[in-house]
């Protein structure tokens, strides 16, 4: 039987740790849990002791991705679900998301309905991630920034190094692993109000948000997006060059930085699928 490891990264969230904690042992006793403190300045450690609970603190703050890739590293599972500390999530769901891994996938994403989204302008943004990451890769993603999900850690293992320090973890590794041709699926689920305040700005990480976007493409198959934009510009030279040749009999610059913009964008798009395919390339282990 695998075992299971449960990672939960929190930064100041020992009020929803007091709580959850003892419901997440109740549903899932022989589990290793642990929590990886991320520079936090409460109670957290105090709590995880008091529970019983493994508790990995970094001096200082290093980002949820950072959290979640101590965390793997120092679990003993062969199955390891991830899962918010500050609440939102229900510890009972970890059974529908592993039932799901039985049948032969190597990801299960806990996917959220439109009323689980934190504000507004998030679902917004992550009906936006969705739609592009189903595009580009043929297959539906119901939810590409949920932080819970349970994989294979030796297949989460091979993506380390791919992953960020900061909040987009989730997008990384789910988009690293259709690209490997790992099966991925998605159990809906509710997510409860966060217990406390949220560590996300929206200024500086609706930028980082935004950059989530190119990320996606870069993890799975740039020339997807870099081809389709190489001709947009092509066209747009053509367009300005049949009406300046109608209109003056003459081409301009215009056209000719349009086209030369093309050709610059789809071997930018070349070179990145060569560093994609390369990122992938496992070592040979002994």
């Amino acid at each position: 039987m695998s075992r299971l490891s449960i990672v939960l990264p929190a930064k100041n969230e020992g009020a929803a740790l007091k709580d959850l904690l003892p419901r997440l042992r109740a549903a899932q006793p022989e589990a290793e849990i642990i929590v990886v403190d991320d520079g936090s300045d409460d109670d957290t450690r105090d709590i995880c002791k008091a529970s019983g609970v493994l508790c990995l603190s970094s001096p200082y703050s290093m980002g949820n991705g950072a959290a979640i890739k101590r965390g793997a590293r120092a679990a003993n599972g062969d199955i390891l679900v991830f899962m918010d500390g500050d609440g939102q999530h229900d510890p009972a769901d970890i059974a529908r998301l592993l039932e799901k891994l039985d049948q032969g996938f190597d990801m299960v994403v806990g996917a959220r309905d439109w009323s689980s989204q934190a504000g507004v302008g998030r679902g917004v943004a992550n009906t936006i991630y969705n739609w592009l990451a189903t595009r580009m890769t043929g297959h539906t993603v119901a939810d590409l920034t949920s932080g819970y999900r349970a994989v294979r850690a030796d297949r989460f293992r091979e993506f380390l190094h791919l992953l960020p320090n900061g909040f987009s973890y989730p997008t990384t590794s789910t988009m690293a692993f259709f690209r490997s041709a790992y099966p991925v699926a998605y159990v809906p689920i509710k997510a409860a109000q966060r217990v406390g305040k949220s560590h996300i700005k929206p200024i500086r990480d609706g930028i980082r948000f935004l950059l989530i976007i190119f990320k996606i493409a870069t993890l799975y198959s740039p020339l997807k997006l870099f081809a389709p934009a190489s001709v947009l510009f092509f066209l747009l030279g053509c367009t300005n060059y049949a009406w300046t040749f109608v209109h003056g009999g003459r081409l301009t610059n215009m056209s000719t930085l349009l086209w030369s913009a093309s050709v610059i964008i789809f071997l930018i798009g070349l070179v990145s699928e060569q560093i994609t395919s390369l990122t992938y390339v496992r070592p040979n282990r002994t």
